[in-house]
C-alpha cells in the first residue's frame, strides 16, 4: 500500500468521525495516522449552533498558537500522470504546464486550464489560470506574482468560528515568519448565517482558538517572487444574507460539508489537483 492510499484511507475514515462527532456537540481534534501524511482535524457544533473548531496542536492550518505547533509530514506516493488516485474519480488525468514552464499541475482529462490575464498590481510574470469542469463550470484559479498583503485586524466581537474539515500537507517553495505554517492543502469551513467552505493552498495561519474574520488561500511566496494562490477563492468569510456566495459554498450543517469532502468526487478530483501543483522557484 501507498503512502498516497494510507492518507487517502485515513482522510475519510477521519472525516466520518468529525461529522458524527460534530453532531453529537463534543469536540475531535488531531485526528492523524501517525506522521503518513493524513489530514488532522478540528470540528465542534452541532448543526445551527457555535462550532467551536478550537486549534489543534497537530493542525497549524486551523490557525493553533501553541509553541511547538507541529506542521506534519508531507504525504508520499503520489500517482503518476494520467493514472487516477484513490479517492480520485477521473479516469484519465493530463498536466497543464505555462509557456515558461514556471508552474505545473495535474487536471482531470476533460477539463480546462486557461490562461487569463492577471489583476493589475500583480508582478511582472504573474501568471493567473482558471480551471473549469467540462461543462464550464468554474472550479479554481490558479494565481501567482500576488503583492504580499499582511491578514486584515481581525476583533475579537467580529470573528466567526470556524472549522478545518481537511488538511493535508504539500511540498511547495514559500517564504516562513510570524503567522505562516508548512503549506497545506485545505477544506475550510466558517459559521456564519450558513457554514460557508472553500478549498485551496495556504501557509497562513487561519485564526486564533477556532476563529477567524478572513481565512486566506495564500501562500507566502519566496523573497522577490511575490505571493501565489490555487483556490476556489483567495480569501473566505462569513457572507452576509445580500452577498454573492459562490464560488465558496453554503451549508446548512457542518455534517454537509463532511459529506462533500468525503463523498464528493468533486473535491477528491480538485485535492489531488491542487496537491500535484509544481512553481520552479
Amino acid at each position: 500500500m501507498t503512502g498516497t492510499d494510507t492518507f487517502r484511507r485515513t482522510s475519510a475514515r477521519c472525516v466520518r468521525i468529525a461529522a458524527a462527532v460534530a453532531l453529537a456537540g463534543a469536540a475531535l481534534s488531531g485526528c492523524s495516522s501517525e506522521g503518513k501524511g493524513a489530514p488532522a482535524w478540528t470540528a465542534g457544533g452541532t448543526p445551527g449552533t457555535s462550532a467551536s473548531g478550537t486549534a489543534s496542536p497537530t493542525d497549524p492550518s486551523a490557525g493553533s498558537t501553541t509553541p511547538g505547533a507541529s506542521p506534519g509530514s508531507t504525504a508520499s506516493g503520489a500517482a503518476e500522470p494520467g493514472a487516477a488516485e484513490p479517492g480520485s474519480t477521473a479516469a484519465a488525468w493530463k498536466v497543464f504546464t505555462d509557456p515558461a514552464k514556471t508552474v505545473s499541475f495535474e487536471l482531470p482529462q476533460e477539463w480546462i486550464a486557461q490562461s487569463v490575464t492577471p489583476e493589475q498590481g500583480t508582478l511582472p510574470g504573474a501568471l493567473k489560470i482558471e480551471v473549469k469542469d467540462a461543462k464550464g463550470g468554474y472550479l479554481a484559479t490558479l494565481q501567482t506574482g500576488l503583492p504580499p498583503r499582511p491578514a486584515p485586524a481581525c476583533a475579537d466581537d467580529a470573528a466567526k468560528p470556524y472549522v478545518v474539515v481537511s488538511s493535508v500537507p504539500v511540498d511547495l517553495p514559500r517564504r516562513g515568519g510570524e503567522g505562516t505554517i508548512d503549506p497545506r492543502v485545505v477544506y475550510r469551513v466558517i459559521q456564519g448565517y450558513k457554514y460557508f467552505g472553500s478549498y485551496g493552498i495556504t501557509n497562513v495561519v487561519g485564526g486564533t482558538e477556532g476563529k477567524s474574520c478572513l481565512l486566506q488561500n495564500l501562500v507566502r511566496g519566496p523573497e522577490g517572487k511575490g505571493d501565489y494562490s490555487f483556490a476556489d477563492l483567495t480569501e473566505l468569510k462569513a457572507f452576509a444574507t445580500d452577498e454573492k456566495v459562490a464560488p465558496a459554498r453554503a451549508f446548512d450543517t457542518l455534517d454537509q460539508a463532511a459529506k462533500y469532502v468525503n463523498e464528493g468526487s468533486e473535491f477528491a478530483n480538485v485535492q489531488r489537483m491542487l496537491m500535484s501543483l509544481e512553481i520552479k522557484n
